[in-house]
């Protein structure tokens, strides 16, 4: 069972963070495109995940992975409401 946040936006923040589960470096638009939700709502959503530690920008090219944390919470071991993103 995942701990989600207050914060989070679902079912996409889930989907995203699945997406990037498979170990991939993946751009906004390849989300996108997996999850089948548009690139805008993707993009919106990758700032606050980031900012809360759950993924990270690996390069300039805008290519993102799950972290250590994004792994933890999807594996159930990380309550979501302990983070602080940048919502704004």
């Amino acid at each position: 069972m995942r701990y989600r946040g207050e914060w989070m936006q679902l079912p996409t923040d889930d989907y995203i963070l699945e997406a990037l589960n498979s170990g991939l470096g993946l751009t906004p638009a390849v989300i996108a495109w997996n999850i089948d939700k548009g690139r805008t709502t993707v993009q919106k959503r990758l700032n606050p995940l980031a900012s809360a530690g759950l993924i990270e920008r690996v390069d300039e090219k805008g290519y993102y992975r799950i972290t250590d944390d994004g792994r933890t919470y999807f594996e159930g071991d990380l309550d979501a409401d302990d983070l602080k993103p940048d919502t704004e």
